[in-house]
C-alpha cells in the first residue's frame, strides 16, 4: 500500500504548478525496488494524469548493439544513462502537453522479456490533454560527478570490465548534457531516498520474486546472484544520489522497508 503522504506530495507539487496553457511536467526518482513507478501510477490515475517511465524508452537492443560496439561494450545492457531514447521522450512530453480534448496520444512500451521497444502498434494510448505528466526513472535528477569520484571503481563491474574507466565518463558526460536537458523541463522531481545502497538488491530481488510467484526467501541463489550483477550498473549513481547527489524539490526518505521516515522540501 503506497503512504498517503507520498500521493498528497506528488498532487501538491501538480497544484503548485498548474496554470492556464501548461501542463506540469513531475517527475518521481528513485532507485530500483523504492516505488516510484507504482507511486507515479497511483497519482495519474487518481489525478487523469499522463504516465511517462523512463523504463519505456530504452534504445533499441539493435541501438545500444551500436553503442557497445563505437562506444564501450558495457553501453549493451539498460539502464545507465546513454541507454534511453532521449528524443522519443521529449517528442512524447512534447505530444501530451500540446494535446487537445479529442487527440489520442500513444505512449512508448517496452518489453523487458525481449530487450526491445515494442511496436508502435501496440503501446498503449492517452486520450485528451492530460491535467499533468508524470515521468518515473531510477536516474532523473541525477548531478553529474567530478573526476576525482569518477577515477575511483566503486565495484567488481567497474574493476574488471570498465578499468580505463571510458564507460563510466561516457555515462557521466551523458547526465552533463542530454539528460541535464531533459532535467531541465521538469517542473519539480520527488525523489525518494534508499537508506543505503545495500537494500537496493533486497528491493530487486524482492520484485522478481513477485514476478515469479514467488516469497522473497525462495527466490533461487543463481537468481539473486544474476541480480547483483545487474544492480552493480546503477551503483555508482544510486550511491552517488543517496549521498546527495540529485536535483530534487522534495526528498523522501525510506527505510529498509520503504517506510517513509521523513519529507524534506527544497
Amino acid at each position: 500500500m503506497i503512504d498517503p503522504r507520498l500521493i498528497e506530495a506528488v498532487e501538491t507539487l501538480i497544484a503548485r504548478h498548474t496554470r492556464p496553457g501548461h501542463v506540469p511536467l513531475i517527475a518521481i526518482s528513485g532507485s530500483q525496488g523504492s516505488g516510484k513507478t507504482s507511486l507515479a501510477r497511483a497519482v495519474a490515475a487518481r489525478a487523469g494524469a499522463a504516465h511517462l517511465s523512463l523504463d519505456d524508452v530504452y534504445l533499441t537492443r539493435a541501438g545500444r548493439a551500436a553503442m557497445a560496439r563505437t562506444l564501450h561494450p558495457l553501453f549493451a545492457t539498460r539502464g545507465p544513462p546513454g541507454t534511453h531514447d532521449l528524443t522519443l521522450l521529449d517528442r512524447e512530453i512534447d505530444a501530451l502537453s500540446g494535446a487537445g480534448p479529442g487527440d489520442r496520444t500513444a505512449l512508448p512500451a517496452f518489453d523487458k522479456l525481449t530487450d526491445d521497444q515494442l511496436p508502435p502498434e501496440a503501446w498503449p494510448v492517452f486520450t485528451g490533454r492530460p491535467p499533468a505528466i508524470l515521468l518515473d526513472g531510477w536516474c532523473l535528477g541525477a548531478r553529474p560527478q567530478e573526476a576525482a569520484a569518477l577515477a575511483v571503481p566503486v565495484n567488481a563491474l567497474e574493476r574488471t570490465q570498465d578499468a580505463d574507466g571510458r564507460w563510466r565518463q561516457a555515462v557521466n558526460d551523458e547526465l552533463a548534457g542530454p539528460y541535464a536537458g531533459l532535467f531541465a523541463r521538469f517542473d519539480a522531481l520527488l525523489f525518494l531516498r534508499a537508506p543505503v545502497f545495500e537494500v537496493v538488491l533486497d528491493w530487486r530481488c524482492e520484485q522478481q520474486a513477485g514476478l515469479m510467484g514467488l516469497a522473497p526467501a525462495d527466490l533461487p541463489a543463481g537468481e539473486r546472484e544474476r541480480l547483483a550483477g545487474f544492480v552493480s550498473y546503477f551503483e555508482r549513481l544510486t550511491r552517488s544520489m543517496i549521498d546527495g547527489g540529485v536535483a530534487a524539490d522534495v526528498a523522501v526518505s525510506l527505510d529498509s522497508d520503504r517506510r517513509v521516515i521523513g519529507i524534506a522540501a527544497d
